[in-house]
C-alpha cells in the first residue's frame, strides 16, 4: 500500500509593514519584533533588522559597541562588504570579523559577549570610503538551558553557503541543509531571488514557525496567494510547503522558519533570558 505524503500548502496569516528604528547612527527597517505579530508565531526568532552601513571614518570611530547575552547574533551581507568586533577571542579579548558580500557571521552570545565595536573599520583602512553593505541582522533565540554557554563567533564565506536553481529561483541556504551553520534549534533560512519573476514550491517542515522577509519586489506567497512587497513581513500558517507565485522581475526575499522552544523570552534590553 503506497504511503500518502502531506504537502498542505501554508496559508499567510498576517502580512505587515516593517517600520523604521533609528540605531547606531542608521536607519534600520525593523521587522520584528512587531506589536501585531504574537512570538508564538515566530518563535524562535526574537529580532529582524535590515540597514545599509555607509563606510565613514564617523561611523567606524564611533563606538557602537554594545552587550548581548542569551541568544545567537547573525549578521548576513546581502550586498558590499563591512567589519566588526566582538569579544569571542581568547580570555574575552576583540577579535575582528569581515563580511564580504553573501558572508555570514553568526555570534552565539550565550553567557555574555561584546559586539559592533568599529563598524567598517577594515574597510576604511584599505580606503573604501563611501562605499556601502547592505546587511541583514536577526536574533534567534537559545533554550534557557543553553543560554550560560561560552561566546563564540563563526564566520562563514558565499563560496561556503549551498546556492541552487529552483524552478525560477536562486535558492541561497544560510541555515538548513547543507549549510555549517547551526542554530539552537533545528531551522531553515533561505535568500531566495527571482531575477525574472515566476514561481517556487518551498518545503518548510510541518512543526517549524515560518515567515517571509521581503527584501526586494513583489510577490504572492501561501495557498491565500497574499501579497507581500518591499519592506513587508509575511507569516506564515499551518503546513509544510510554501507558494511562491506571479512574483515580479527582481524579487528576493529571505524565509526565516524554525523549531520553537515553546519559551517565552524575558527582554532586558540587549539581553534574552
Amino acid at each position: 500500500m503506497a504511503t500518502q505524503i502531506d504537502t498542505a500548502q501554508r496559508q499567510i496569516v498576517l502580512v505587515e509593514d516593517a517600520h523604521i528604528r533609528p540605531m547606531m547612527g542608521n536607519k534600520v527597517l525593523e521587522s520584528l519584533p512587531s506589536r501585531h505579530i504574537p512570538y508564538s508565531l515566530v518563535d524562535p526568532y526574537i529580532l529582524v533588522h535590515e540597514a545599509t552601513v555607509r563606510i565613514t571614518p564617523e561611523q567606524a570611530n564611533q563606538d557602537t559597541t554594545h552587550p548581548h547575552r542569551g541568544f545567537d547574533n547573525l549578521w548576513y551581507a546581502i550586498s558590499g562588504s563591512s567589519s566588526t568586533g566582538h569579544s569571542t577571542g581568547p580570555g574575552g579579548t576583540m577579535e575582528r570579523a569581515k563580511l564580504a558580500e553573501g558572508s555570514l557571521l553568526k555570534v552565539r552570545t550565550g553567557r555574555g559577549v561584546l559586539h559592533a565595536e568599529g563598524l567598517g573599520k577594515d574597510e576604511l583602512a584599505e580606503g573604501k570610503i563611501g562605499t556601502e553593505m547592505r546587511g541583514f541582522l536577526f536574533w534567534v533565540n537559545l533554550a534557557r538551558k543553553d543560554k550560560d554557554v561560552a561566546p563564540t563567533a563563526q564566520v562563514v564565506q558565499r563560496a561556503d553557503l549551498p546556492a541552487r536553481r529552483e524552478a525560477d529561483a536562486i535558492v541561497r541556504t544560510l541555515v538548513g541543509e547543507g549549510s555549517p551553520v547551526e542554530l539552537g534549534t533545528p531551522g531553515l533560512i533561505l535568500d531566495v531571488e527571482l531575477p525574472k519573476g515566476g514561481a517556487l514550491s518551498i518545503p518548510v517542515q510541518s512543526d517549524f514557525n515560518g515567515f517571509v522577509h521581503m527584501l526586494e519586489g513583489e510577490a504572492s506567497f501561501g495557498a491565500n496567494a497574499s501579497r507581500a512587497s518591499r519592506a513587508q513581513i509575511a507569516v506564515l500558517g499551518p503546513g509544510n510547503v510554501l507558494a511562491v507565485e506571479d512574483a515580479q522581475p527582481g524579487t528576493r526575499f529571505v524565509l526565516m522558519a524554525g523549531k520553537p522552544y515553546g519559551e517565552q523570552p524575558i527582554y532586558n534590553g540587549p539581553y534574552v533570558d
